[in-house]
């Protein structure tokens, strides 16, 4: 279970009610505010969520949905680093709790965090870099990309300041286990959600 939400201060916030203009134009684009800048993500295609169902599966086996955690989609994040920053990672792992750090703007507190995962669209440099020092800085104590365009997966671990400490790369032919940190032990084939993730051809 986790401590507190921290109390965040409110008032005006003129790019989370533009951010939100923008997801009400655009039915099925994601958008997040990182650095003060407003991201805005397509819709994802099929192979993006093929390799995500691939990916809820040993979580699932696990046992780390439904009890003390919950493995969920689509959930907003409120990061530390700005008065109206968050984002909405692709698959995290909350403490069963959630629902008690809601902050604002359907977004929850961090602390209540375990494990975010992106799986990378076109603009893979955001879930490779710009968010490598979001999430960081918001002590998520693991970040895992499955990065389509390269064929790697990336596992983060030992936030500390705006950068992770560990940050191992596996390709396919490995399999990762994940750390016990997040509730259970959930291993990943590297080979079979990289393939997941890539387009079929006819």
């Amino acid at each position: 279970m986790s401590a507190a939400s921290v109390e965040r201060p409110y008032g005006d916030r003129p790019l989370i009610a533009e951010a939100n203009r923008i997801m009400d134009r655009l039915p099925g684009y994601r958008v997040e505010i990182i650095g003060g800048m407003i991201i805005v993500s397509p819709p994802p295609n099929v192979a993006h969520a093929r390799a995500l169902s691939r990916l809820r599966r040993p979580f699932y086996t696990a046992g780390l949905d439904g009890g003390e955690t919950e493995v969920l989609e689509g959930v907003g994040l409120w990061l530390p680093a700005g008065i109206e920053d968050y984002a909405i990672p692709d698959l995290v792992v909350v403490d069963g709790d959630i629902e008690d750090h809601l902050v604002e703007n359907n977004c929850y507190d961090p602390i209540a965090f375990r494990l975010v995962l992106e799986v990378t669209s076109s603009n893979y440099q955001t879930d490779l870099r710009t968010k490598v020092t979001a999430y960081a800085g918001a002590k998520i104590p693991v970040y895992v990309i499955v990065d389509r365009k390269h064929q790697r997966l990336h596992v983060l671990t030992d936030p500390a300041g705006d950068e992770y400490a560990s940050h191992r790369v596996h390709a396919p032919g490995e399999i990762v286990t994940l750390p016990d940190s997040i509730g259970a032990t959930v291993t990943l084939d590297v080979e079979q959600i990289l393939k997941a993730g890539q387009p079929r051809t006819s």
